[in-house]
């Protein structure tokens, strides 16, 4: 992170934050979940969530917490990004992570997280039609991402692969 005057905002697992240009916002620890950005151009605002499951449905508390859901996740992102007076047909999207960490024996999916969660947060972006305009998605092997709002550039940097601009 070189730009001058960027803080550094950092996104926990189950947890979404938001920020406007220069800032950067950054998670940690990708593995099966997936890193979901929202950004605005025109208004150089972004939103990053960290999400760990594909539905809220899933709970077995119905006091959940949202931001750990790739549905309530975006819902909510959406949400702000509304509230801030941003217009719907101009927020896009870039997608990171959903590796299989493990291997695993069987054909059930259940065990096959990051695919699934791969496969929701595109399903929940689709029926909110908000194009995807990069993702660096699967594989075996954990992320880290910032997303620069001030150039919508999504660094990933891979474990023992280097980093990549999206």
């Amino acid at each position: 992170m070189n730009q001058t005057n960027a803080r550094l905002i950092t996104v926990g697992m189950a947890e979404w934050k938001h920020t406007k240009a220069p800032s950067c916002l950054r998670t940690c620890g990708l593995g099966s979940c997936v890193g979901i950005v929202l950004y605005e151009e025109q208004q150089k605002v972004a939103a990053l969530a960290h999400i760990m499951l594909p539905d809220s449905s899933l709970a077995r508390n119905k006091a959940i917490k949202r931001s750990k859901f790739a549905d309530t996740a975006v819902e909510d992102m959406i949400t702000y990004f509304i509230k801030s007076g941003c217009l719907k047909r101009r927020i896009k999207a870039k997608i990171a992570g959903g590796a299989q960490m493990f291997s695993v024996s069987t054909s059930h999916n259940v065990m096959k997280i990051g695919a699934r969660n791969i496969v929701a947060v595109e399903a929940v972006l689709k029926q909110h039609s908000i194009p995807v305009i990069a993702r660096d998605v699967g594989g075996h092997k954990g992320r880290t991402i910032t997303f620069h709002v001030s150039s919508s550039d999504l660094h990933v940097k891979t474990l023992q692969q280097g980093e990549a601009v999206i």
